[in-house]
């Protein structure tokens, strides 16, 4: 597998290219994680009513359960302290259900924030390094003779800008067609850079 180029100054944008993408990653990634702390910390109010009622209420049952060894009037003074401890583990729950609240929060928020940008560059930077990569394996497999610098000729005289072909002979169909090594190896190697390789290397 041929994952970067075998030429400088292509390899080389590529390599950035790959740290860029990593960095871009660790980046959100970590702020997602921070979104998702800070938005934690929310819930430390509901924590705090979870934690007040749930003792108001056990201090209201208890005093309830006391009052209401009290003969003859046991039951109905112990009432109004079970009523109140009822209302107590109420607030508890309530409490209970913010915190839950907010973590589902907590949670989607930071993927939210970590995932979109992160989905979003490597939509856009994997298909084309993919593509490179399988052009450039594909095109390495098949260079490893001069008849295959042939095919890659024929294939810079069809896909090649004419300024390049130009520059490269006045009449370079006519030079294909008649195998001059020299005008075949510089239409090779035109077509061979366009997937980041060299002849000299490609085979190897």
């Amino acid at each position: 597998m041929k994952v970067y180029a075998d030429l400088p100054a292509r390899r080389t944008v590529q390599i950035a290219g790959d740290l860029v993408v990593i960095a871009w990653l660790v980046l959100w990634t970590s702020l997602g994680f921070a979104v998702h702390d800070v938005t934690l910390e929310l819930a430390g109010p509901g924590h705090q009513v979870t934690a007040s009622s749930t003792d108001l209420a056990n201090r209201l049952h208890q005093s309830g359960q006391t009052v209401g060894d009290i003969p003859l009037v046991g039951n109905a003074a112990a009432e109004p302290f079970d009523r109140a401890s009822q209302a107590a583990e109420g607030l508890a729950d309530a409490g209970r259900a913010q915190v839950r609240a907010v973590e589902r929060l907590a949670r989607w928020l930071g993927w939210s924030v970590a995932l979109i940008p992160i989905l979003g560059a490597l939509l856009l930077y994997v298909p084309p390094r993919v593509r490179f990569v399988r052009r450039a394996a594909a095109s390495q497999a098949l260079v490893d003779s001069a008849a295959d610098l042939d095919l890659f000729a024929l294939r810079a005289l069809a896909h090649q800008p004419l300024t390049r072909l130009a520059a490269i002979s006045d009449d370079p169909a006519a030079a294909w067609r008649q195998q001059e090594p020299e005008t075949v190896r510089r239409l090779a190697a035109l077509e061979l850079a366009a997937v980041g390789l060299r002849p000299d290397t490609a085979g190897r």
